[in-house]
């Protein structure tokens, strides 16, 4: 495996959560397809991923009206919160491989995700990956536009005091990866969580070339520079 050359030397690395960090794609889309059945929706898993998936959950709720015409209830969000947050209680699991990767890492980390600041604080604490992102993450609840706007990854460059050229995002949905390239930064797209387990469709054109990493235990293998011994000096705000 052929490792990869940065422009500039990467000195953040900034995670997507869903499906990067935690395993949590195939219990979110099997959370939201359940709620909309009971609504008479019938929505396969490659809708799921193609229209909903590394997206705010604002932004699904608005293409599920456009997309069937329906009016969801008013507690619709709220319900699935709470059952998406029940099932992560006992089924919720770091994705393989990544806890070896945070201990190697030698350059500073942070999260940016489209989850809500609960999901996401919730998520890191049922993995155990929490205290490896000590003030270091950020949701789209923070900016004006989501993914696939690049205004979340900017902001999280800008709150970690690092230029966006020298940092790298690991994002493993469309809108991420869209958003990864409208912010400057270089991206790896990863496709090592389970809901790829049978594939993926190709990367539209604007984003063909994009390197792929399909487990954890390769990314060193593509970029060595970012290999360490020590974990702890390198991570957090900016002093």
């Amino acid at each position: 495996m052929t490792a990869l050359s940065f422009i500039e030397p990467v000195e953040l690395v900034i995670f997507d959560c869903d499906g990067v960090l935690i395993d949590s794609e195939l219990i979110s889309a099997e959370i939201l397809l359940g709620a909309l059945e009971r609504l008479g929706i019938a929505v396969d898993f490659a809708h799921f991923t193609r229209h909903f998936l590394g997206r705010s959950f604002p932004r699904v709720a608005q293409s599920i009206r456009e997309a069937f015409g329906v009016a969801l209830p008013a507690d619709f969000e709220t319900s699935y919160r709470r059952d998406l947050l029940a099932a992560f209680e006992t089924r919720l699991a770091r994705v393989s491989g990544i806890g070896d990767v945070l201990d190697q890492l030698a350059v500073r980390r942070c999260v940016a995700t489209s989850s809500s600041p609960e999901r996401a604080a919730r998520s890191l604490a049922i993995t155990g990956l929490a205290p490896l992102f000590p003030g270091a993450v950020f949701t789209a609840s923070e900016v004006a536009n989501g993914k696939p706007a690049p205004d979340l990854f900017l902001h999280a460059a800008s709150r970690m005091g690092v230029d966006p050229a020298r940092c790298l995002v690991i994002e493993d949905s469309l809108p991420g990866l869209t958003a990864a390239r409208a912010a400057g930064m270089p991206v790896l797209h990863f496709t090592g969580g389970s809901h790829y387990r049978d594939g993926h469709d190709p990367l539209p054109d604007d984003l063909a070339g994009i390197p792929q990493l399909t487990e954890w235990r390769l990314f060193f293998h593509l970029c060595p520079a970012l290999a360490g011994s020590s974990t702890g000096a390198n991570i957090g705000e900016t002093d």
